[in-house]
């Protein structure tokens, strides 16, 4: 086949506000209820004097709203999945397929949507959520199921180091950002790389070996999480996981004791003495969950695993090597 007889999507991660991104179609998910950048885009529609809550869709069903001039894109496109502590890696998969295939049959004219990231507040690993939902948007391509007019997809990122992050992963799966399309529709230029590390991501990812980190959930700990305890995790061959118990109730608490209890290993920092990092730790002992604490302060530990071996870092980079060592020790 000529080359003139493809063309290609692009596809990207931009540091932006999803409420004020301009591109045609805004996808997002209702996970039963409201929750972050969906809470604020509802909240934000309905400054119109429009009820949107009243129509939001239930699982397997999709509803897409007029922006009425309150957002950057002219439409938004709401998925119903399951509540939020089943909406796992395999739901984030199937959400974003089901987006463009949603899009095809209502919308086929669109030429340029965007998303964000599902599943990272809530807990699940970032680059495994990723792959999930970059996945997902390969299979609709690959089915042939997807607008047809559709030149760009971009994945919407407020926090400008996750952005980052994303950006460089998306460069190891589309080491040029975009998937080349034949006249039938299918990927013409998946690369071998790409399609062996988004093959089973979403469809096993909830089998793979997890490590659970209980830390504060606040942003000044964000860098400590991301380039102390993720990386060394990841490296480790460990999906990496945490859930902020301030903000997730109910549902999201199961979803938690259900992920602590399946963990391979629970790492707690326990800066700040957090009490739901005390919380997720007891639990962990309750479970027979093996345990690695560690503290930037000693003066900073309760009474209660003053007699337990902590390891006490002194930056992040610190932090990340004493991991990497005690994870490797624990391998072997």
């Amino acid at each position: 086949m000529s080359l003139e007889a493809h063309r290609n999507i692009t596809i990207a991660v931009e540091c932006s506000n999803a409420l004020s991104f301009t591109a045609d179609i805004l996808i997002l998910k209702h996970a039963q209820a409201l929750y972050g950048v969906d809470e604020a885009v509802v909240r934000q529609l309905e400054a119109s004097g429009e009820k949107i809550a009243h129509f939001l869709p239930r699982a397997g069903e999709i509803h897409i709203f007029p922006s009425y001039g309150q957002l950057g894109v002219n439409f938004v496109l709401f998925i119903g999945v399951e509540k939020l502590r089943n909406f796992d890696y395999q739901g984030i998969r199937e959400f974003s397929k089901r987006a463009l295939s949603s899009l095809a049959e209502q919308v086929p004219e669109t030429r340029h949507i965007c998303l964000t990231l599902h599943g990272i507040g809530y807990g699940l690993d970032e680059s495994e959520a990723f792959k999930a939902e970059i996945a997902g948007l390969l299979d609709a391509i690959a089915s042939n199921n997807f607008p047809k007019s559709l030149k760009q997809i971009t994945i919407v990122e407020r926090n400008i180091r996750r952005a980052e992050r994303l950006s460089q992963l998306l460069t190891q799966l589309l080491p040029q950002g975009l998937v080349r399309i034949s006249t039938t529709g299918y990927p013409a230029s998946t690369s071998t790389a790409a399609r062996q590390a988004l093959n089973d991501v979403g469809w096993n990812s909830q089998k793979k070996a997890h490590v659970f980190v209980a830390m504060p959930f606040a942003p000044q700990f964000d860098d400590h999480f991301h380039y102390g305890i993720q990386g060394a995790v990841n490296a480790a061959g460990y999906l990496c996981e945490r859930a902020d118990l301030a903000t997730f109730t109910g549902d999201v608490m199961a979803w938690v004791k259900e992920r602590i209890a399946s963990a391979s290993l629970l790492i707690a920092d326990l800066s700040t003495a957090n009490p739901n990092v005390y919380l997720e730790v007891g639990y962990a002992w309750g479970r027979d969950i093996p345990t690695v604490l560690v503290v930037r302060d000693t003066t900073e530990l309760r009474f209660d695993v003053r007699g337990q071996r902590c390891l006490v870092y002194k930056s992040i980079r610190h932090l990340e090597e004493l991991l990497r060592q005690e994870l490797e020790a624990l391998r072997k």
